[in-house]
């Protein structure tokens, strides 16, 4: 049933780059009455412009999407759209992931592998602005981000938006020349980026910004 007091539907948006996950979220949020997937993204850049164009009750997001992965796409809709709420959907219940989630500016954290009715709880909690974590998900993280969120030092959060979505790019292979087409920048731009992030990370090889960028789950290791 739709949220108590909301007398419009629960819109959504599907972020997600497996088109036959989109379609089966879409297919399961049919049987719920009071939801209404309003539009469905491929990558996080386009999850971006349609959160804006559609102006979404909530977004689900996947997290590993290529060119601007779901944690980055998360953070631009927060403060571009502080109305719209995010749910990331994961299969990585781990303490890592979640905060990332969470620092992001994500208002819930799905596992994948959770029963539908939880996908609904979580999406009428959300809808609400309340906080929504996966009964798999281990107390300690809660209690890491409701208390100590504020003290915990993220290297990942001393990276500037463009710095970490060259840093995805960078991990994805893609050459400098690459990235400054793709983000219409010049190569030069481009490098002394590349250069500030691994000052900033303490990582002096393309292999390591990587390894790194697979940790932080900024891409898939099949990438």
């Amino acid at each position: 049933m739709a949220v108590s007091g909301l007398s419009a539907p629960i819109t959504l948006l599907l972020a997600d780059d497996h088109l036959l996950i989109r379609a089966s979220l879409r297919s399961l949020l049919s049987e719920f009455p009071g939801f209404e997937v309003v539009a469905e993204a491929g990558d996080g850049r386009e999850a971006l412009d349609l959160a804006g164009k559609h102006q979404p009750d909530v977004v689900l997001m996947d997290i590993a999407m290529a060119g601007l992965n779901g944690l980055e796409a998360t953070r631009l809709i927060r403060k571009e759209h502080p109305d719209v709420h995010v749910i990331v959907l994961s299969m990585h219940a781990s303490e890592r992931h979640v905060l990332q989630a969470l620092r992001a500016g994500a208002q819930g954290y799905i596992l994948k592998e959770s029963a539908p009715r939880e996908l609904e709880l979580a999406i009428e909690s959300v809808a609400r602005g309340k906080l929504f974590l996966s009964p798999g998900i281990s107390r300690q993280v809660i209690e890491v981000f409701l208390g100590q969120m504020g003290e915990m030092a993220d290297p990942l959060d001393q990276l500037t938006p463009r710095q970490r979505e060259i840093l995805q790019l960078i991990a994805e292979g893609h050459s400098s020349k690459q990235i400054a087409h793709r983000l219409d920048a010049s190569v030069k731009t481009i490098e002394s980026h590349r250069a500030s992030l691994m000052e900033r990370l303490d990582i002096h090889d393309i292999a390591g910004l990587v390894r790194y960028a697979i940790r932080q789950g900024l891409v898939s290791p099949e990438i």
